[in-house]
């Protein structure tokens, strides 16, 4: 029998594909540096290729490592799915669970349910990964997250997803605006407004936009923001009106403001979901996890 790579060996290979720097990738693997030397020395031999281009100025992979790369993430991710089974076996929400969230959501949902979260399940050890949609289900994909709290609807049919709650659309303005003093506003008396919107990647500008049923910005225009915080700055400082989420209104996001927030008639919300790859063993665990961030809503 022909010897065949070690998992260590590939995980040694994929970290050095994302950090493209051995001392990172090494750190990442919570190795020597000269240990993932060798073992990446070791996979070559056994494969008896060249996967790392090696220079003093930088690391790079070939072509033939590119390839290998993509496919020792799936024996990597097929290797801790069987090590999640087993562990699902003996006790649920026990041990490591890798939670995407997206910035939206993670500072104004957490707070609220995670003590509650740790009383029901004492042994869970949640490490929280905060990233835009998109960047997060690439890793969950990989095999990198176990599950994301993400906002929905998102189409991909390479996800599963549950939905724990609506969260509604709430215009921000200053307390001089005019819209501040409509006793009834609708999402149709926004169309001439100076409307702040956040960066394009955040999938909340998508969702408030459809829900409001307003048109976005043509590309390159408008005032964009890096986040809600910043939104709500721009608001008080006169810059335009906005919308937020209820969830993050809820949570204090005006606090320090002087911004008030009203309701629109007709307006939507968007979903908040828990999502994870089909194949994982653990959908019954995800299943209570997303129940008991539940919690984080009443």
């Amino acid at each position: 029998m022909r010897p065949l790579p070690t998992l260590r060996q590939l995980r040694y290979l994929t970290a050095l594909a994302e950090h493209l720097h051995f001392g990172r990738a090494a750190e990442a693997c919570l190795a020597t540096q000269s240990t993932l030397s060798a073992g990446l020395q070791e996979l070559e031999t056994i494969l008896g290729v060249t996967l790392v281009e090696r220079t003093k100025r930088k690391v790079m992979l070939t072509p033939l490592g590119e390839q290998v790369v993509t496919r020792a993430r799936v024996v990597l991710r097929g290797a801790e799915d069987i090590a999640d089974l087993a562990a699902a076996s003996t006790e649920v929400l026990s041990g490591p669970l890798r939670l995407g969230v997206i910035p939206t959501i993670a500072p104004y949902l957490l707070p609220h349910a995670l003590p509650s979260l740790r009383q029901r399940y004492p042994a869970l050890r949640l490490f929280l990964r905060e990233d835009l949609t998109a960047r997060l289900l690439d890793r969950l994909a990989t095999g990198d997250l176990d599950a994301a709290l993400i906002a929905l609807p998102w189409p991909s049919p390479e996800i599963e997803t549950m939905h724990i709650a609506d969260d509604g659309f709430m215009l921000a303005c200053p307390p001089d605006h005019p819209l501040a003093l409509r006793p009834d506003l609708s999402a149709a008396d926004l169309i001439d407004q100076d409307l702040l919107l956040l960066e394009e990647g955040h999938c909340l500008r998508d969702h408030a936009l459809s829900a409001c049923h307003l048109p976005g910005p043509a590309k390159g225009e408008g005032v964009l923001g890096t986040s809600l915080a910043t939104l709500v700055q721009m608001v008080a400082n006169g810059l335009g009106v906005t919308l937020l989420p209820e969830m993050a209104v809820k949570s204090g996001v005006l606090a320090g403001t002087d911004v008030v927030t009203r309701p629109l008639r007709g307006a939507g919300s968007r979903g908040i979901g828990l999502a994870w790859r089909p194949s994982s063993p653990r959908k019954a665990e995800f299943r209570l996890l997303g129940e008991a961030l539940k919690a984080g809503f009443q």
